[in-house]
């Protein structure tokens, strides 16, 4: 059964910096389009990251632009995602996920694997 595990997530002060990973397991993460969504209390799902397969390009949203930033070990079949000067406005749950497409896709139905998420606070 093809599965992500995120991991990383915690209680930290504005300003601070966690960094999320998502393990891959049966399958090669680097094979496909990986992206990050986050899903804040009351708000929808939103995609923050996403990774193309097809170019190696990856894509941020104007939320975390500058601030996060998405990389791969190919060694250990995980993504990261080192998040910066994080802000209360960050906390959610964040969830990776990967798509069988070469390109990012603003469907989620396109990502057809998802992590459990992994819950981030960001409060003094």
């Amino acid at each position: 059964q093809l599965t992500l595990v995120e991991s990383g997530g915690g209680l930290v002060q504005p300003g601070g910096s966690l960094r999320l990973s998502c393990a891959a397991s049966d399958f090669t993460l680097d094979a496909h389009t990986i992206a990050w969504f986050r899903q804040g209390a009351g708000k929808e799902r939103e995609e923050i990251a996403c990774f193309s397969f097809g170019d190696g390009g990856t894509r941020y949203s104007d939320s975390v632009k500058g601030r996060f930033i998405f990389s791969r070990d190919t060694a250990k079949n995980t993504g990261y995602l080192q998040m910066n000067s994080l802000k209360p406005e960050d906390t959610a749950v964040y969830y990776c996920a990967v798509s069988d497409l070469l390109y990012c896709s603003d469907y989620e139905g396109s990502y057809d694997v998802w992590g459990q998420g992994t819950q981030v606070t960001v409060s003094s």
